[in-house]
């Protein structure tokens, strides 16, 4: 268990874990000098004997460090909120006590300091003054002890509440990946660098690699500590301690605000929708885009955020929101953070993350807005899942939802409406019924395409995908292609396609001009003759080949030019072999190869630019597998 101390400025929090533990812990020279604490303290010790080690972190109470006390309320099971008997509940117990409730720290105890100092009414008066702040909240019974950390009074009740707690606190997930938020890095002399931190989720393991975030650098857990024990392995929920080493990691590289995750996990991001809550102690409305510094883990960065359900956010009120951040986090689904003002002087909310991989577009539209309310509404990903793929219309990716979530998808168990989409970058998940309907659509606006161009055969992908205004990229809209290609409900004649019924044909007079034309066409072979020079009105023959072309029997290299779809497919088996040789293909390898000059070949192979069969690098080129060409060509 990780206990984290909270309250105002000299009220006894190091002298209380001192009284509870027998450690004076972690204090500075300035601190010893100041009479307080400034930087997070920690201390290890067992409530019992043969007890686990509990984690005691110390936080400052000054307003001044507040940033520091909320780098150490991450990651913490229980929250032990002191209050001075003499002092009674002030400014720094009421924030504090607000960014914890926030944080959503499941458990807290409550602690009277100092009472040898007074008598035994002001102690209760005190003791009413705590039942009335924390009434309206979540730890509205928690347990008040009474105690001294001079006499000992009191100390043995908060012990055994503590160990009472120890007993219910549940445990971290441990199917995740490894998450740590760093909270110091240190040199160790024999060792090399230490980072420590709370593990948020997984587990690791001496010899793991993990990415340290943002600087997305791999390193190597040479050692660890947990519960600042050795140890062979660390799980969530403990402090620990990792030595690393990485190449040419230096320790001026790493400092708090830092994060440590497993390598498939690492996903920074600058864009993050949340659920946010306004404090009701606040004086004013939140407005819309406004400044704010987002403590997330032990990370304070600056940024604005943007109202998704209106102009502005009045006290005790929530709404969707999206941060625009100015340096790059690390979060999942669930996680916590607090919003103070652009000065960092107040707080001012907090909220969850919903989305680390927020949207820059119709972020506030109500299809967008349905996925944030299901996502407010529920942890577990697989009863998440149709709800947010019924509002995407462009199905969602697996691997970014196996980060969103911390969810590996070898876990998963998808419901029976999902689909799972191979496409050549990758798996895509969608609801059944949408995959179903678009494949309608596509249908659909193909048909039209053959009402409104009834002398062509048909488009060709891209044209297609245009002429459908899809919000499908590429490869997801080349998948449901190639589907209902697969079951017959399209054809393609070369490059194009079209409904299976849908036929265009040549009349008598141009049917007996290709007659005359064709032969010539084919003794020509890789060089086939200009419109000028086939001997006929040149108007009448431009505009059969032109009809041609859109039949798929003929294609138009460049004005005037034609090629036979037979000589096409020659010219593009020429270009696999040669890529199968060097993937890189150049100019002159596949002029040599043609046999024609250079100015022909570049015409052809910007043609075949055009039709998809290759991508152009410069003056080069390299083919893409995923073009009808490329998977039809004999090899």
């Amino acid at each position: 268990m990780i206990v984290g101390t909270a309250g105002h400025i000299d009220h006894g929090k190091t002298a209380l874990l001192q009284a509870l533990t027998g450690q004076a812990g972690d204090r500075r020279r300035e601190e010893r000098e100041r009479g307080m604490t400034i930087d997070l303290g920690y201390l290890y010790a067992a409530l019992e004997p043969g007890a686990p080690l509990t984690g005691f972190i110390d936080v400052p109470g000054h307003e001044r460090f507040t940033h520091n006390m909320l780098a150490g309320a991450q990651g913490i099971d229980l929250v032990l909120l002191v209050v001075a008997a003499d002092d009674g509940v002030m400014p720094q117990t009421r924030e504090h006590l607000a960014i914890v409730e926030l944080l959503g720290i499941a458990r807290a105890l409550v602690a009277i300091s100092k009472c040898d100092r007074v008598e035994p009414a002001r102690v209760q008066a005190v003791r009413a003054q705590i039942t009335q702040l924390l009434a309206p909240g979540p730890y509205a019974d928690a347990p008040l002890v009474a105690l001294s950390s001079v006499t000992g009074e009191g100390i043995e009740t908060l012990r055994q509440a503590l160990l009472d707690a120890q007993r219910d606190v549940r445990q971290r997930r441990l199917d995740g990946g490894f998450r740590l938020w760093i909270d110091r890095a240190f040199s160790v002399a024999g060792a090399g660098i230490v980072v420590t931190g709370t593990a948020l989720s997984g587990e690791v393991a001496v010899g793991d690699t993990l990415v340290l975030g943002p600087l997305d650098k791999r390193v190597r857990v040479r050692g660890l500590h947990a519960q600042n024990q050795a140890a062979e392995t660390a799980v969530a929920g403990q402090r620990v301690a990792l030595n690393l080493s990485g190449e040419r990691l230096a320790l001026e590289q790493i400092h708090r605000g830092q994060w440590l995750v497993a390598e498939w996990l690492y996903a920074a991001t600058q864009r993050v929708d949340i659920d946010l809550q306004v404090l009701a102690s606040e004086p004013r409305a939140f407005e819309h885009f406004q400044p704010v510094h987002v403590h997330v883990g032990t990370q304070d960065v600056t940024g604005r955020v943007a109202l998704l359900e209106g102009a502005s956010l009045g006290p005790g009120e929530r709404m969707f929101a999206q941060l625009l951040l100015n340096a790059p986090v690390q979060v999942v689904n669930g996680d916590p953070l607090i919003l103070r003002d652009q000065s960092a002087q107040r707080t001012l909310g907090g909220g969850r993350v919903l989305d680390p991989f927020a949207p820059a577009r119709h972020r506030r539209s109500p299809e967008r807005l349905s996925q944030l309310k299901a996502l407010a509404s529920a942890t577990r990903l697989e009863t998440l899942l149709p709800v947010l793929l019924a509002h995407s219309d462009s199905g969602l990716d697996p691997q970014q939802l196996e980060r969103q979530f911390n969810h590996p998808r070898a876990t998963w168990v998808l419901p029976e409406d999902v689909l799972l989409i191979e496409t050549r970058l990758g798996p895509v998940l969608f609801d059944a019924g949408r995959w179903q309907a678009l494949k309608a659509e596509l249908l659909h606006h193909l048909a039209r395409f053959h009402e409104q161009e009834p002398d062509q055969m048909g488009p060709d992908r891209d044209r297609l995908r245009r002429f459908a205004g899809t919000a499908l990229d590429r490869p997801r809209f080349i998948s449901l292609l190639d589907e209902l290609l697969a079951c017959g409900a399209v054809t393609a004649s070369g490059p194009w396609l079209h409904l299976p019924d849908h036929h265009v044909r040549l009349n008598e007079a141009d049917e007996a001009l290709w007659q005359q034309l064709q032969p010539l066409f084919e003794a020509a072979g890789f060089d086939p003759p200009w419109v000028r020079q086939l001997g006929h009105d040149e108007a009448r023959v431009r505009a059969l080949l032109r009809k041609m072309a859109r039949l798929g029997l003929l294609h138009q290299v460049v004005r005037d030019l034609f090629y036979t779809d037979t000589m096409i497919r020659c010219l593009a088996t020429m270009l696999l072999q040669l890529a199968d040789d060097h993937p890189v293909i150049q100019v002159a390898a596949f002029r040599d190869a043609l046999g024609l000059g250079r100015k022909r070949s570049v015409q052809i192979l910007e043609y075949f630019d055009r039709l998809g069969l290759t991508r152009r690098l410069g003056d080069k080129r390299q083919i893409r597998p995923d073009n009808a060409l490329a998977r039809r060509t004999d090899r």
